[in-house]
């Protein structure tokens, strides 16, 4: 062998002895790391260092919307701005970066969120440059969230514009609820706790499952010398709820009632406008006075039980024609006042007339009634009521409103407690059930489930559930005795001599119209307060359908104890009822001249 091979084998055995020795202390540095208590915590220290615990992703709140998408109540991006004075680029040069751009960061927030002055900025940002304590160098520049635009507009300001790891300014998301159509149904719609929290009242919190979404999960790290939050699982947003409401029939719903709120100056009223053949609810407000005399959206009246006064003549007038009791023309001998087993029943009608029960159920005559469901069914209370039962109206509907409370209509102990159910007192019905009943009258007899709900659908326009027309009763009577009642109805608001709803003695019109003709009844209790009915305080409604001749609607307005002299149902909750029908006919249709007359049409 050679000299120069036996130099070069020297050469080669000697870099492979290195290597060998190289990889021999890799792994005994592997093993000591992984065995040494000491070097472990240390390793756990770095991790922890380098990862911060988990935090979740909010999902964004699904929006509600009327029946053709227009938002009721939806989740707006809002943006928190935050500086971090620590990044090293604004302490370079003695801070020359900072000094120099500070006054045009102030100025510019000052002008474009308006929150604070320049001055007052510009203080809050140098007490934070200056801080000797980590924690105050990191802090909220902006006191109030900023929307999309104030946003895209701060990020253009000197400095900022520079980016997040030189200016040190960054943005968190947050979702405020906005209602665009501010008060317009708003107890029913609902409100959630906080911006994008949960359900609180109202179809929020009814369907706070859907709108909620689900949450995902994001882990924050340590990039490029920041914390970024990086998702390790995706936010679900919350699914739609399109509502059966229209944002147009809502306005003008609370323009007609609010209006004659104020005119007399109750303290609160409610109506509703519902769909005849679908039970679909068109329409819901619920205002309240406020101590300035304004009104505003505060209790879900709608759905919460009171005594019905006279509107229930009209159920107990169907019971008693249904069962063959008596017959739509038998007649009733009337006084001003009416001993019944030692309570009296007054009218304020004229003394010793007689009244068909037609005519008795136009004028609302309290001893035509209490006369009539007496004779009928007098120590046969439990019949009366099973007869009510089986016309549907003590049905507990399940509306997707919380906080509805379900009708009272109890078995009377005694005959005078059965003599004032005939008109409306000893029982209790929302507004809701009431008017469900008047549909059911306007839909030919088929009582149908009233609804606000028309579908859910997820972030991507899939239908994820859908509610139809539920039938709950085909015939809540005889179609004669449904012909006599309509007849009756008819008379209420058309009878000018005895309609309660018809004119004025001045022959001023209260629910008749020239545009739409409207049938329906009125009603007016005494409310029971402290255990005493006040006479001074009232609860005055009128519901109706319109148009009488092909029912498309039927509209409830409930007000409560009015103010003003010379109280009338007819004229203060008719005239709502007459006016929300000009408006909706008006808006959903138009009268078209068919074979020799008008005929309306739905568009």
């Amino acid at each position: 062998m050679s000299d120069t091979q036996r130099t070069a084998i020297i050469r080669f055995a000697l870099v492979f002895l290195g290597i060998l020795l190289f990889a021999l202390c890799i792994v005994a540095r592997i093993i000591y790391l992984q065995t040494s208590p000491k070097q472990r915590r240390r390793a756990e220290q770095v991790l922890a260092w380098q990862v911060k615990a988990n935090c979740p992703i909010a999902p964004i709140r699904g929006n509600i919307t009327d029946y053709e998408g227009r938002l009721l109540a939806s989740s707006m991006p809002l943006y928190n701005v935050y500086m971090d004075t620590r990044v090293k680029p604004l302490h370079k040069k003695n801070g020359s970066l900072y000094l120099s751009k500070a006054d045009s960061v102030a100025y510019g927030l000052s002008t474009i969120t308006g929150a604070m002055n320049a001055q007052d900025y510009r203080r809050r940002m140098d007490k934070a440059f200056y801080a000797k304590e980590e924690k105050e160098r990191d802090f909220r520049l902006c006191p109030n969230s900023v929307n999309y635009i104030q946003k895209k507009q701060i990020e253009q300001l000197p400095l900022i514009k520079l980016g997040r790891y030189t200016s040190g300014v960054y943005f968190t998301n947050q979702h405020s609820r906005n209602h665009p159509y501010g008060d317009l149904g708003s107890r029913t719609i609902g409100s959630v706790f906080g911006n994008n929290g949960t359900g609180y009242s109202g179809l929020e919190k009814y369907f706070d499952d859907y709108l909620s979404g689900e949450e995902g999960l994001a882990t924050r790290q340590m990039v490029a010398g920041s914390w970024e939050d990086v998702p390790v699982k995706e936010a679900v947003n919350g699914c739609n709820i399109i509502t059966t409401l229209d944002a147009n029939l809502l306005d003008i719903c609370d323009h007609a009632l609010r209006q004659r709120l104020q005119h007399t100056n109750a303290d609160w009223g409610c109506c509703i406008l519902m769909e005849t053949s679908t039970g679909a609810i068109k329409a819901v407000c619920n205002l309240d006075r406020k101590k300035d005399g304004q009104y505003e959206e505060k209790h879900n009246h709608a759905v919460i039980r009171v005594e019905p006064g006279s509107t229930f003549k009209t159920i107990s007038l169907m019971a008693v024609l249904d069962d063959g009791k008596m017959d739509i023309d038998d007649t009733i001998h009337v006084n001003k006042e009416w001993n019944y087993r030692g309570s009296k029943h007054r009218d304020s009608h004229p003394k010793d007339t007689v009244y068909t029960l037609k005519n008795g159920l136009a004028i609302s005559s309290n001893i035509v009634f209490a006369k009539m469901v007496t004779r009928s069914y007098e120590k046969k209370a439990q019949k009366f009521v099973n007869k009510l039962q089986s016309m549907g109206i003590c049905t507990d509907f399940a509306t997707e409103i919380p906080g509805a409370t379900p009708p009272r209509i109890d078995v009377p102990k005694d005959e005078v407690t059965l003599s004032k159910m005939s008109y409306g007192y000893s029982v209790e019905l929302s507004p809701m059930q009431i008017i469900a009943f008047y549909n059911s009258i306007a839909n030919d007899g088929k009582m149908v489930r009233p609804r606000l709900i028309a579908r859910i659908e997820d972030e991507d326009g899939e239908i994820v559930k859908k509610w139809h027309t539920e039938i709950l009763d085909s015939h809540i009577c005889k179609q004669s005795v449904l012909k006599d009642v309509r007849s009756a109805l008819h008379d209420v608001v058309w009878d000018n001599k005895l309609g309660t709803a018809s004119v004025t003695p001045w022959k001023t019109p209260k629910a008749q119209s020239e545009i739409v003709k409207i049938a329906g009844k009125t009603g007016t209790a005494q409310m029971l307060v402290n255990g005493k009915y006040r006479s001074n305080q009232h609860r005055m409604t009128f519901v109706g359908y319109f148009p009488e001749e092909n029912p498309q609607y039927t509209c409830l307005c409930m007000i409560c104890h009015p103010k003003n002299i010379g109280y009338d149902a007819g004229m203060d909750c008719g005239s709502v009822v007459r006016q929300i029908a000009e408006q909706t006919m008006a808006y959903t249709g138009e009268y078209l001249w068919e074979n020799g007359q008008w005929v309306w049409r739905k568009r």
